[in-house]
């Protein structure tokens, strides 16, 4: 079967692990893609809607007879265990993420990490830097839409977690560092719509300014003054 360029992404950043969790799997693409790979020994396929972890249970049928793939339904990281050495959370929002990976009871930092959050980004990344875990690459791909893709893990002992800036946490540092092609789209797209709303008659005063430091600030962006 061949996948969207999204799950390919994804793919392509996932490593060698013996457990490996897929959190919200909803088809399970990416446990599969790990399982035919030989890239992991076991594949624990999590998710909240039982509709959706059902294809997945269809599509890894053969892994889950032989003890290679285990279907868990519930919230979060119910059912994974804490040392899981790769896990990847995809779909949801950055909150979502931040909600499970902070949960009293079962939340925790992997070791490893591939998260593709929808929206709230920045939050995410906030949340990562400043509860032991690093960040090594922090992007934007297109497919259809937009979307940021964090990678990282949980830090080592002694080990240094890198700083950000405040436009680093807002648009992520691979970003602004290396302009991806995708990321400057984005970014032209969000000033075209700015400016759109700029034009609206009877806009107060208060919108007004706040969409001119928008549109100021992303043009700092294109620039490269903002980093």
């Amino acid at each position: 079967m061949g996948y969207s360029k999204r799950i390919e992404v994804l793919c392509s950043l996932l490593e060698k692990a013996k457990t490996f969790a897929d959190v919200g799997c909803d088809h399970g693409y990416c446990s599969e893609y790990m399982l035919k790979n030989r890239l992991c020994e076991k594949a624990i396929l999590s998710d909240i809607s039982k509709g959706s972890l059902a294809k997945a249970e269809t599509l890894l049928a053969e892994y889950i007879a032989d003890g290679r793939a285990v279907s868990v339904l519930g919230d979060g990281f119910y059912g994974v265990p804490s040392d899981t050495e790769e896990v990847l959370i995809a779909g949801m929002g950055g909150s979502e993420i931040v909600d499970i990976l902070s949960d009293k009871k079962y939340g925790f930092m992997p070791k490893r990490f591939v998260f593709q959050p929808m929206h709230d980004a920045e939050k995410l990344r906030r949340y990562l830097l400043e509860n032991d875990g690093d960040i090594e690459r922090d992007f934007t791909f297109e497919d259809g839409k937009f979307y940021d893709v964090i990678v990282g893990g949980k830090v080592k002992r002694g080990g240094q977690v890198r700083v950000y800036s405040d436009a680093e946490y807002e648009f992520g540092k691979e970003n602004l560092e290396k302009m991806p092609e995708a990321f400057v789209k984005r970014i032209q797209k969000q000033l075209k719509n700015t400016d759109k709303y700029l034009q609206q008659p009877n806009l107060q005063q208060s919108s007004r300014e706040a969409l001119e430091k928008k549109k100021e600030r992303l043009q700092g962006v294109l620039s490269g003054e903002i980093k």
